[in-house]
Parts: structure tokens; sequence; C-alpha cells
């Protein structure tokens, strides 16, 4: 069964080497259109009713997050292409959505259209897209939701409920506002990358605290958290994190 696609991306370069690529390798994915700007993809979405979309995430007239927003219904996939943008990824990874950086690699090309195929709970994911969405118009970044994959599937977490995160080789434990914790199989720097513009600092090799969450320093070389749980700082990081305390006060 062919998987009817679109690909909405503003560089005519980057939309004939991804179709090209499609055609030769991965015959199944059948391209009904191509759009060049977020407001001609709006009009192919709504003419071809793809199951797959290919979406640019900074074209001229708009963001893709931006032309998403304007969508009634979103009943397709999406799959994120962008230039090698820090913020970009990491907004999409923080939404546990799919990607593809340009040029595109013919094996993460495939990658991403064995987990389109793999994806069983459609509601997941449009739940997961949804999300990001209200993320993007989310001003207070406390409010932002997190989605992180665990043994038990995928879970929420406002950053608002995280209190700490410690983290343990290739895992990491988060700890939350309840007294629950949660294990995810996520090192302390990927969860770093995601989580430090969001008002959490790495103090110590081992630890991500939440500004909001700090209920006392001791002496510089300790954190009290909320939880009652001690926290140490690490001499490397102590100035940098004095430095990053304060201008949060």
């Amino acid at each position: 069964m062919n998987i009817r696609s679109l690909i909405i991306d503003d560089d005519p370069f980057m939309r004939d080497l991804l179709e090209d690529k499609l055609k030769q390798h991965l015959p199944e994915v059948e391209i009904v259109a191509t759009a060049s700007s977020g407001m001609e993809g709006s009009q192919k979405i709504a003419d071809h009713s793809p199951d797959l979309v290919f979406l640019d995430v900074e074209m001229e007239d708009m963001t893709g997050f931006e032309m998403l927003t304007e969508l009634k219904d979103i009943n397709f996939q999406t799959i994120f292409i962008t230039s090698y943008s820090h913020y970009a990824i990491k907004a999409i990874r923080f939404n546990s959505l799919d990607y593809l950086v340009k040029p595109f690699d013919l094996g993460e090309l495939r990658n991403a259209i064995q987990r389109y195929k793999k994806v069983s709970n459609k509601k997941v994911y449009d739940e997961n897209l949804k999300l990001a969405l209200l993320n993007k118009k989310t001003e207070d970044v406390s409010n932002h939701q997190l989605v992180l994959r665990t043994q038990e599937g995928e879970i929420r977490l406002a950053i608002k409920n995280i209190v700490r995160v410690e983290g343990e080789r290739n895992y990491s434990y988060i700890y939350l506002k309840d007294g629950s914790k949660k294990l995810v199989a996520k090192t302390l720097s990927d969860l770093e990358e995601l989580l430090v513009d969001k008002g959490l600092f790495r103090c110590h090799r081992s630890h991500l605290v939440n500004f909001s969450k700090i209920a006392g320093v001791k002496s510089r070389l300790f954190l009290t958290m909320s939880d009652g749980v001690e926290v140490p700082i690490s001499r490397r990081k102590k100035d940098s994190f004095i430095r990053w305390f304060e201008g949060k006060k």
C-alpha cells in the first residue's frame, strides 16, 4: 500500500533531492504534490489529503509549526525537515516528533519511513503534535510539557512539576513534585540540552535542578530542593551556578 505524501519546502533543490531519493529508494512513498511555501502547502494538504507530510521547519512565509497551527484538522503524520538548526531540532525532540536534517541521508530517510510505518497508536502521535503546537504558543516555559519515552510508554511532564533530574550512566531519574520518579532512557546530557532554557541547570555531573524548586543554597556547596533532598554543587560549576541563580531571582 502506497504512502501518499506531500513535500513542503521553500528550497527547490531540497524538494527535488528528497523527491528523487524517495522515488529511487522508497517507491512505496508516493509523492502526490510538492509546495514551496507554508501557504501553498496548506492548500495542497486540503487538495490531496496526504498520509504523510515532509515539512520544512523554517520557510520564508512562515514556520512549519505556524502552518500546522493554522490547519483546522491534521489527518496526517509529519516528518519535519530542517537545515542543521539547533533550536529547531531541540523543539522537535522536546515533543518526541520525527525529523530529517538536510541534505538527506538515505539511511536516516529509510529509518524515518520505518518509524512512520510502526506508529501503531495514531492517537498518541496526534497528542504529541498538538502538544508541540501548544508549547509553541505558551510563553511561560514552566507550563511546557516534555514528551519522553519510558519502558511503560510515552509520558508527558510539565516543566513546573519537575524538581530535579539525577543521571545514572545511560539513564536518568526524573523526580517530580508529587514525590514520584520516572526512569527514562536518556543521559543527563541529553536532558540538559532539552531543559537548559526551561529553567533547569546542571549544577553537578549527576544532577539537574529546577530553579523554581530550589528551597535554599548552603554555603555555595549544596542546594536544598523542595522535596527535602540536598544536591551537591560541583566546584567547577559553582561560579556559573551562582550567576545563573542570581540572574533568575
